[in-house]
């Protein structure tokens, strides 16, 4: 049971390497994918899976306004007011594939990029959780890739400062 198992995995494996060169390829194939491929991964943090999934799953990205682009990504905060009563902002909707790679790539780029860093530590030492600063940083990094690619200018360091 078990080397049927190893096996199957095996499989598995080779089959996600193929896919994501398949990936790769079509990117490559399409000279304004691999620009906006290129712009995307000029971020530090954004890496070559982060700016496919992007791409695949957010075409839209580059071609709206931010707050638009937010909301369809997820990551915009929804206000939970009635009346006089004032709710906490919290996400919701949008694509949950796109909030999950924005996750992961944030956390790649508070450590790796030196303005989302400053910011993500700014917003821990105001007192905010973990979490909430880790999404507003997501916030950030989509507005900021929104940005690049609706202008077709690459990341430079000194947006950082």
């Amino acid at each position: 049971m078990r080397r049927s198992l190893d096996e199957h995995l095996a499989w598995l494996e080779e089959e996600i390497d193929q896919l994501e060169d398949g990936i790769i390829a079509a990117i490559a194939r399409s000279p304004a994918c691999q620009a906006r491929a290129d712009l995307l991964r000029s971020v530090p943090g954004i890496g070559p899976v982060t700016a496919a999934s992007l791409l695949a799953l957010l075409p839209e990205l580059g071609a709206l306004g931010s707050k638009a682009v937010a909301s369809l990504a997820g990551v915009a905060p929804v206000a939970h007011d009635s009346g006089g009563m004032r709710g906490r902002r919290t996400i919701w909707g949008g694509r949950k594939p796109v909030r999950n790679v924005l996750y992961m790539a944030t956390l790649v780029a508070t450590r790796h990029n030196p303005k989302i860093g400053a910011f993500y530590r700014r917003l821990r030492e105001a007192g905010k959780a973990p979490k909430l600063a880790l999404t507003a940083c997501m916030r950030t990094l989509l507005v900021i890739l929104n940005a690049m690619l609706k202008a077709g200018k690459p990341w430079e360091a000194r947006q950082a400062a």
